[in-house]
């Protein structure tokens, strides 16, 4: 798209590339090199980081919906040429949206820091990974129009996230936390109503291409099935592991692990021992 031609990271795909293999090498290497060295608190700057990606995803969250009402964007298809002066305030407002993708490398290497490895999931490399380079094809070839919606959903989404990961970094408030699995719920309902509104572009076409409607929709239902699992495993698994060990008069629970991932009493013994 000759609007983007010249901004940063877009004209040549690179930097994306190669920040993508980076950030793999990271994961790869960085919890070798961390494996007999003791975890880093990373407190303060946890809380400035989450402040700052919760603040640019309210940004985002309205400037998109702002320019979507400016331009009178159509739900059911919308092209990337005939929302005048609004087309260039969503492809700002999308750029942002990319490198916000380049900025979230930092959550992964946050875990490696304070050895949280148990959170480095494959659901987690693999979307990270992915978003940032497919959002650079986005950016070059449809940074406006129909592209909207799913960035739109995901930056509200990321107030929620960012805001909770924020005040947990906060040792006095995460007892108050209590909403953390609604967080995904709300990420599965996003790529949901992304996939509906994505189809309602293949059942009533606009001049929006065809191409990029069906790779959204497969990558949307590649998260739905990496997602799910996540939430299966995370909440059903463990709340049915402890009403039987409940049942059983069994103490197992102190030990921290269920179905691979660790417990909260767990994270908390964890960041007293670091003196987190």
């Amino acid at each position: 798209d000759p609007r983007v031609k010249g901004w940063p990271l877009l004209e040549n795909y690179t930097p994306t590339f190669i920040f993508s293999v980076l950030y793999l090498l990271i994961v790869w290497l960085g919890p070798k090199y961390m494996r007999n060295k003791q975890p880093f608190s990373c407190r303060g700057i946890l809380v400035v980081y989450n402040l700052g990606l919760t603040l640019l995803s309210l940004y985002m969250f309205y400037e998109l919906v702002t320019g979507v009402l400016e331009g009178g964007y159509n739900f059911f298809c919308q092209d990337t040429h005939s929302g005048g002066e609004a087309d260039m305030k969503i492809i700002r407002v999308l750029w942002w949206y990319y490198f916000s993708k380049l900025i979230e490398f930092m959550d992964t290497f946050f875990f490696i820091l304070r050895k949280n490895n148990h959170q480095i999931t494959v659901l987690h490399v693999y979307h990270h990974a992915t978003m940032l380079n497919i959002w650079w094809f986005v950016m070059n070839w449809v940074p406006c129009g129909h592209s909207y919606f799913g960035a739109t959903l995901n930056s509200f989404i990321h107030v929620l996230m960012y805001s909770y990961y924020g005040l947990s970094a906060v040792p006095a408030m995460r007892p108050y936390l209590w909403w953390k699995k609604y967080i995904t719920q709300g990420q599965l309902i996003q790529f949901v109503l992304t996939i509906f509104q994505t189809s309602c572009g293949v059942v009533w076409p606009c001049a929006f291409p065809q191409g990029w409607l069906y790779f959204q929709i497969s990558y949307m239902i590649s998260l739905i099935i990496l997602f799910t699992n996540f939430y299966i495993q995370t909440y059903n698994k463990k709340a049915s592991s402890r009403r039987k060990e409940y049942q059983n008069g069994s103490a197992a629970t102190a030990n921290g692990y269920t179905n691979s991932f660790s417990s909260l009493e767990n994270n908390v013994k964890q960041r007293k021992q670091r003196k987190d």
